[in-house]
């Protein structure tokens, strides 16, 4: 795959970004550099790499699933200004 001057003037178009037509040949040129350099990581075998999480080895902390928080809803909706069976009422917004 590669970039032309006019697909170069569409991106920084799309981008909203201001090239002038001295910057359009050497974006042209940086933007196929680029894209060579993926089509290269695409030709490396990767079927024996497991995905990581990190570049350093580790293991993510593990903690319980638990609700540790709740049980009290009279008190969350108390100071609103209209409630009703422990919810909040908010105005009608669409008729």
């Amino acid at each position: 795959m590669s970039v032309d001057q006019a697909t170069v003037r569409r991106i920084a178009h799309l981008a909203r970004i201001a090239v002038s037509d001295e910057e359009v040949e050497h974006l042209e040129g940086e933007l196929n550099a680029i894209l060579h350099w993926v089509e290269q990581l695409g030709e490396v075998d990767t079927g024996d790499v497991e995905p990581m999480t990190s570049a350093v080895q580790m293991s993510l902390k593990m903690r319980e699933d638990a609700v540790t928080d709740g049980g009290y809803p009279r008190d969350i909706v108390k100071n609103a200004p209209v409630h009703e069976d422990n919810f909040f009422l908010v105005p009608k917004v669409v008729e």
